[in-house]
């Protein structure tokens, strides 16, 4: 009388926890990383503009 295949073992929900933060951590951070790349392609006019562009809409949103 064998028994089957174990079922895996519950993960630690504390080490889940940290794989996930770590997971959204790297992705923020790429995201980031694609952001200043992008950014330091644009010729300095438009650089100028797109730093102006946020500010105005925040000012919008107040309202």
């Amino acid at each position: 009388m064998t028994k089957g295949p174990r079922p895996p073992q519950a993960a630690d929900p504390r080490e889940a926890r940290l794989k996930a933060a770590l997971r959204a951590n790297l992705a923020r951070r790429k995201a980031q990383s694609r952001a200043r790349a992008s950014h330091e392609d644009l010729p300095e006019d438009d650089q100028r503009v797109q730093d102006a562009a946020p500010a105005a809409k925040s000012s919008e949103n107040e309202e």
